[in-house]
């Protein structure tokens, strides 16, 4: 019989390749996704996507506005960096840091899980090209890891051993991609981009489209998006 698992859906590459895998693995998905008071709903959108293509059980958005706090270029009217050469990219904690995202996250797949009775979260943090983020990181699942045994009734009790599942973090992009690529996962229903246009066409210069391309050339594989420029 398949186990049960939360799989928090960004909407993004890393999180629908997550899926794919998790899938593979033989769990039956209950897919996750945050409204966190983002500037744009492309993510969610694409996140219905991807939930509709992994053919999960139960597709739940929950809205926690992390906006009210704003701190980060995702969140409030931060200009969000663009054309930033690779090692920029990888020095500092960039201002598209929202902060605590991933733990408010993972506390939410927790508790989704717990009355689920599903014992195993996965999550696409990828701490390979990650830019920068503290949240990404294997010593930070580690802690979670420890904490939502401690503070759970289930796992008190004994009744769950849970386990945060991070596939990807120590893939690159373009190792992602392949993966994904292999397991089905149609990126054309992703979207990556932290500054697209009205329309929703990604701008092809931040950050997070600059990492995708990359993967994507890395991979030997187009990119199924529509962009607005890339970067030079």
């Amino acid at each position: 019989m398949e186990k049960p698992a939360v799989i928090l859906l960004s909407g993004g590459l890393d999180s629908a390749t997550t899926g794919a895998i998790a899938r593979a693995e033989g769990f039956r998905l209950h897919a996750l996704s945050v409204d966190y008071g983002q500037r744009h709903r492309f993510e969610l959108e694409a996140a219905a996507r991807v939930a509709k293509a992994l053919d999960v059980e139960r597709h739940v958005v929950v809205k926690v506005d992390l906006a009210v706090f704003g701190g980060s270029a995702l969140t409030d009217e931060i200009e969000v960096p663009k054309d930033r050469p690779d090692e920029q990219m990888s020095q500092d904690i960039p201002v598209t840091y929202v902060p605590a995202r991933n733990t408010v996250m993972l506390s939410l797949a927790l508790a989704h899980a717990e009355t689920l009775g599903a014992a195993d979260i996965f999550i696409g943090v990828n701490a390979v090209d990650y830019s920068g983020y503290p949240d990404c990181r294997s010593e930070f699942i580690e802690a979670f890891s420890r904490l939502a045994n401690l503070a759970t009734k289930a796992g008190v009790e004994g009744r769950a051993n849970f386990q945060i599942h991070t596939p990807l973090i120590e893939l690159t992009k373009g190792q992602i991609i392949r993966r994904g690529v292999e397991l089905g996962v149609d990126y054309g229903l992703t979207h990556t981009c932290y500054d697209p246009n009205p329309a929703g066409i990604s701008c092809g210069r931040c950050d997070a489209c600059q990492l995708r391309l990359a993967g994507f050339e890395e991979a030997g594989v187009v990119d199924p998006l529509e962009y607005q420029r890339k970067a030079e």
